[in-house]
């Protein structure tokens, strides 16, 4: 596959990602730099072992191309750190893992739940309940009612506790229903509201990922089905990251996508800021040196990275790094 530079002004590859966990991330990676970076909201980056400090809204896609320069900072391609930062970030809060309960159902684990978040549930006991039995393997978890047998009810009774709780507790509800399994393509337990599925540590899933792709990128990037059917899946990445009362379990499954050499993508949802075509190199350098990029679709270019030869094993922590990037469950 041949890739160019930015002075060919074309967009010639769109590697992206159907995510398990939410419908609505896609990442673009190889050479193209998107949404992903938002200039408006940034005051710093970290540039290898330095801090270059910017006033918030200055920095421009210019200040992007200078970062993305081999020759603009003297530091090492084959130096590692950068990526093992970014994978830090997706994987916040591992010391924490004694505060959460399981939340299982039919002898089944479809999520976890900080014990912060578990006292308000107990306020519920019609709903939830908190079983302790250290001769099974769970010990103490989290479980509904026994008298909520259908999904059903269980969709009914979960959703009418989430309204109670309201916005203090867990903000952002939508009205947007996401199914609960205990593994990707498991049948479904009930369904729960999408706002309240970091709380529940729960794996969203909703429409096929391939389907999901085509819609994404259709949205995002004006590609038709035409040329996104053609996407080739290439495997996943996936990361656990707890944040307060927050469990998220992310899997998130990558594509490939080669592109007609005249296409030029054109966002139509209003949620893409830009599209810049620069070379996979330069990408690389614009991940390892900074935070531009959100730092879970900074994994998915660095899997990218990886099976395209642009992370060597020659590096040092070449076969770690390659494995952080699953350091998630992928059930």
């Amino acid at each position: 596959m041949a890739y160019k530079s930015m002075a060919t002004h074309s967009f010639r590859n769109f590697s992206t990602v159907s995510s398990f966990c939410n419908a609505s991330t896609i990442s673009r990676t190889t050479y193209p730099m998107t949404s992903t970076f938002r200039p408006t909201l940034l005051h710093s980056i970290s540039v290898a072992s330095r801090s270059v400090s910017v006033a918030a809204g200055s920095f421009t896609w210019d200040d992007v191309v200078h970062v993305s320069l081999p020759e603009s900072f003297q530091d090492d391609p084959s130096d590692l750190t950068g990526y093992f930062e970014k994978v830090k970030l997706c994987n916040r809060g591992s010391d924490t893992q004694s505060e959460i309960l399981p939340f299982v159902i039919d002898d089944q684990i479809v999520g976890y739940v900080h014990h912060g978040f578990a006292k308000h549930l107990k306020q519920y006991p019609n709903v939830f309940t908190f079983p302790r039995d250290d001769s099974v393997k769970f010990g103490a978890y989290l479980t509904l009612h026994e008298s909520l047998k259908t999904p059903k009810d269980r969709t009914l009774a979960v959703g009418d506790v989430v309204k109670c709780l309201g916005e203090k507790v867990i903000p952002g509800t939508r009205n947007e229903l996401y199914p609960v399994t205990s593994s990707f393509g498991a049948p479904n337990f009930f369904s729960l509201e999408r706002a309240a599925a970091p709380y529940f540590g729960i794996k969203p899933q909703g429409i096929p990922c391939g389907e999901n792709l085509m819609k994404e990128c259709e949205e995002e990037a004006g590609i038709p089905r035409s040329i996104s059917k053609e996407a080739i899946p290439v495997g996943a990445i996936s990361y656990t990251d707890i944040k307060g009362y927050g469990y998220k379990r992310d899997v998130q499954f990558c594509y490939d996508l080669k592109l007609p050499e005249d296409f030029i993508p054109e966002n139509q949802d209003g949620e893409v800021e830009g599209f810049m075509l620069l070379p996979v190199a330069n990408v690389a350098n614009v991940i390892r040196r900074t935070q531009l990029f959100k730092p879970n679709c900074s994994l998915v270019i660095m899997d990218f990275l990886f099976r395209h030869g642009y992370i060597k094993p020659e590096s040092s922590g070449y076969l770690e790094l390659l494995q952080s990037l699953r350091s998630g469950t992928c059930f």
